[in-house]
């Protein structure tokens, strides 16, 4: 019992984050209609930032995303403006053949800036846990949680309440109704990407104190951001937190219960059941 309750609370913590990618994802997604096969170089720009931000500058992990976001977004919305505006609409295999060329750039670029040497940022915390009902929980997967939590409960609101939000929601439902009512589409375009690029650089930055740093790690997390995108359901928020949680909880029991080495294997059998009883997705709806 005590085995499956630690699994279980570390798999929801670790499942936080991977929500935050699958968001960023699923945003971009929903308002575009482009498949980002560079999501996960992203967030290894993002880890790199965070970094070289903890390293040169002593500025705390957990901290940085007051600097990550801003910067992640305007990097994400300049990517839109230069690249992706030009495929939209255009064909798949072209959206994905540009957005996998950036992140060849990308991870390319920091390998011949920073070479490809896993980096370790460590802080006095890395190591720590908080004992719960005798249970161990980690210290920066608990503090990540609880940052995540935060920044999902203040974009939900903004998509939910404010004007620029609903604008956002309206393009991703239909584009063309959208831009006859009014609202500026191709803005609406800069704003997701840019929220979908600094959703996945915090990501990164949480993640940072638990996990390598090196220049090939965006592509695992490019494969884990479409599994939560697609199991939540395309173009759905709540479905990609829920998606993300799932595989959180699934790795960590498959890890625990069967091997670490079997634990993706796990995920992909559970995500083939879901989209075989639920092509859609847990709360994504079918397109006609």
């Amino acid at each position: 019992m005590t085995l499956f309750l630690q699994s279980l609370i570390s798999g929801i913590l670790i499942g936080g984050v991977y929500a935050l990618i699958g968001i960023g994802l699923t945003i971009i997604f929903g308002v575009m209609r482009v498949i980002n096969f560079a999501h996960g170089d992203i967030m290894m720009v993002g880890m790199y930032m965070t970094y070289f931000l903890f390293t040169l500058f002593g500025i705390d992990p957990f901290v940085s995303v007051l600097v990550t976001i801003p910067l992640m977004f305007v990097f994400g919305a300049i990517l839109q403006k230069l690249f992706i505006n030009r495929i939209l609409g255009a064909l798949p295999q072209n959206q994905i053949l540009l957005t996998i060329g950036l992140g060849l750039i990308m991870s390319n670029s920091m390998m011949l800036a920073f070479t490809s040497d896993y980096k370790i940022l460590t802080t006095s915390y890395s190591s720590s846990s908080y004992r719960l009902a005798g249970l161990s929980v980690s210290k920066p997967l608990a503090i990540s949680f609880l940052i995540t939590v935060v920044i999902t409960a203040a974009l939900y609101r903004f998509l939910m309440k404010t004007d620029t939000g609903q604008a956002i929601r309206a393009t991703a439902q239909d584009r063309e109704a959208a831009q006859l009512m009014g609202i500026n589409v191709k803005w609406m375009s800069i704003l997701a990407f840019g929220i979908g690029a600094s959703m996945a650089g915090t990501a990164g930055a949480l993640i940072s104190p638990t996990y390598y740093i090196f220049p090939q790690v965006g592509s695992a997390f490019t494969l884990k951001a479409f599994v939560i995108t697609v199991l939540g359901g395309m173009g759905s928020i709540v479905g990609a937190t829920l998606g993300g949680v799932i595989i959180g909880v699934v790795e960590s029991m498959g890890a625990a219960y069967i091997s670490s080495d079997w634990k993706d294997v796990v995920v992909f059998a559970i995500f083939l059941l879901v989209l075989l009883v639920k092509p859609s997705g847990l709360m994504g709806t079918s397109r006609t």
